[in-house]
């Protein structure tokens, strides 16, 4: 078996996924979990890079890595309290959550031993970045303009209550 810089790559940032989305559930500070996240999401986006997927690696750093992460942040800083921890997580809540994590676990094993999967070289090529650009912008049948607008309203109206929960205080 030839070990390849690009295996070791993705044998790293797997790694530090896995290490940092543990940590990013397990802390009992709210801001480290989002700093814990971004991490995450920035390896998701190495990945996506290393699969030769430009534009969703692209996305992935834009949207998710920046813009979702920075508004985690900013909730966070204007709803709580400095130095705030979480709870301490009760036994029911531990075993239910281990349960649910092993179902998750259970479900996605099952799902990657039983499909048969194309090979990363019979994949054919990336899509146009001006093709994306024109199906996500589209308002025809398969266009994604009113699921767009939907999700600008949505993440509007969480910055408008965020900052109304903060004056309230």
């Amino acid at each position: 078996m030839d070990i390849t810089l690009q295996s070791l790559v993705f044998l790293f940032m797997a790694a530090v996924m896995v290490v940092f989305s543990i940590l990013t559930v397990t802390t009992r500070r709210i801001l480290r979990a989002a700093t814990y996240l971004l991490i995450v999401l920035f390896c998701t986006a190495g990945i996506y890079f290393q699969l030769n997927y430009a534009f969703l690696g692209s996305v992935q750093l834009l949207i998710y890595a920046g813009g979702i992460t920075v508004l985690y942040v900013f909730s966070i800083l204007l709803t709580s309290v400095q130095g705030s921890k979480g709870d301490r997580l009760g036994r029911g809540k531990f075993f239910a959550g281990l349960c649910a994590t092993l179902a998750g676990l259970a479900l996605c094993l099952f799902i990657t031993l039983k499909n048969r999967f194309l090979a990363v070289g019979s994949l054919p090529g990336e899509l146009d970045v001006k093709e994306i650009g024109y199906s996500l912008l589209s308002s025809d049948k398969y266009g994604y303009v009113l699921p767009f607008e939907a999700i600008s309203l949505l993440l509007l109206a969480c910055i408008v209550g965020g900052i109304m929960i903060a004056r309230k205080r």
